[in-house]
């Protein structure tokens, strides 16, 4: 299947990385390619996409492949992938393509963005996470240390190449992590996807339908609103916790995993506060729960330590701060309030911790 995204293709297919060369070359004609890999993904799957490149007559440069992990996606690396591409003499008609995750995604298109001012690059996400969510919108950054995603673009791919086989290699864990985004999507917008997720006995059998409608849906999203600045602020439900989760573990808790918990906190205090029924806060923890993930991560910190952490969020702006609160099932609204009440917010999503019991 393929998504237009408007500006772009996403095709979700079986077996698609064996046809990857012949996808690329349909849209960035003969030119010289460089795939930007990581040291679980590489052993996996670089040699069979190498050789789909050769095979459509595309000069395919030597690979870069960096260590694993959210500590890689940073400054250093990025400039190393940045003289590996000025030393295989990549030029403007060239590209870049990310093969691996999220964290391969965020440095491989942010090198792309900076790198003789813009070149192109194709996505090939092999994670439920970026194929749902990270690899489409054209968001691209590295961290500061532990603040994540400080440095970055708005650079778009010019294909986005999703062959679900590759899901087959992940973790349960990384599975969930992925679910986790969908689920954030269901809740921003989507109730069918919700219905969907919830009524399947069998995860792998909903898989590509569950990709379609998540990069269906937030590819109309961001078309509204590219830069960030409006409805795709709404993207971020349970970021501004999950991140603070995420920095308060040292990155040793999953992007995917510290969302999830943030989602459950923020819709407990949205039905505190009565901005949404508190079926809706059941419901949530209960689908969280049925794809392996722990609604309740963010008790491992004190309200203190999370709203602490939050300060350093992208999303504050000024002295104020836009947080996401499902308001009801398949519906979410933005909220707008002085960064110094968060603290107030996240302590309401506790509930003297009674849920995790």
């Amino acid at each position: 299947m393929i998504v237009d995204t408007g500006n772009y293709d996403v095709i979700i297919e079986r077996g698609a990385l064996e046809n990857a060369g012949r996808y690329i070359h349909n849209v960035t004609g003969s030119c010289r390619c460089l795939v930007s890999t990581d040291t679980n993904v590489s052993p996996l799957y670089l040699h069979a996409l190498e050789k789909s490149l050769m095979s459509s007559g595309l000069d395919v440069a030597k690979a870069f492949v960096f260590d694993a992990g959210e500590e890689s996606k940073n400054l250093e690396v990025l400039k190393k992938l940045l003289v590996h591409m000025a030393d295989e003499g990549l030029t403007r008609s060239d590209i870049v393509i990310a093969l691996g995750g999220g964290v391969t995604g965020d440095l491989t298109g942010f090198a792309s963005s900076v790198y003789l001012r813009g070149i192109r690059f194709v996505q090939i996400p092999t994670t439920m996470l970026a194929a749902v969510d990270s690899s489409v919108g054209g968001k691209t950054a590295v961290d500061l240390g532990s603040y994540k995603n400080t440095v970055g673009a708005f650079h778009e791919p010019a294909l986005v190449l999703c062959d679900p086989d590759t899901l087959k290699t992940l973790s349960e864990e990384q599975m969930a992590c992925g679910m986790a985004e969908a689920i954030k999507m269901g809740y921003i917008c989507d109730s069918k996807l919700l219905d969907l997720m919830k009524s399947s006995c069998n995860r792998d059998e909903i898989i590509e339908t569950v990709i379609e409608r998540c990069v269906n849906d937030k590819a109309e999203i961001v078309s509204e609103d590219f830069r960030d600045n409006g409805i795709r602020q709404k993207l971020n439900l349970g970021h501004t916790v999950g991140h603070a989760v995420e920095a308060l573990s040292d990155f040793s808790v999953l992007h995917g995993m510290a969302v999830a918990s943030g989602m459950a906190l923020i819709t407990k205090a949205a039905a505190n506060r009565g901005y949404c029924e508190p079926e809706i806060y059941d419901d949530m923890t209960d689908i969280l729960k049925k794809y392996g993930l722990d609604p309740y991560l963010y008790l491992r910190y004190s309200p203190e330590e999370i709203s602490g952490a939050a300060m350093h969020d992208k999303k504050k702006r000024g002295g104020m701060i836009t947080i996401v609160i499902p308001t009801g099932y398949g519906n979410s609204r933005l909220l707008t309030i002085q960064a110094t009440e968060l603290i107030d917010f996240i302590r309401d999503g506790f509930d003297n911790g009674n849920d995790s019991e």
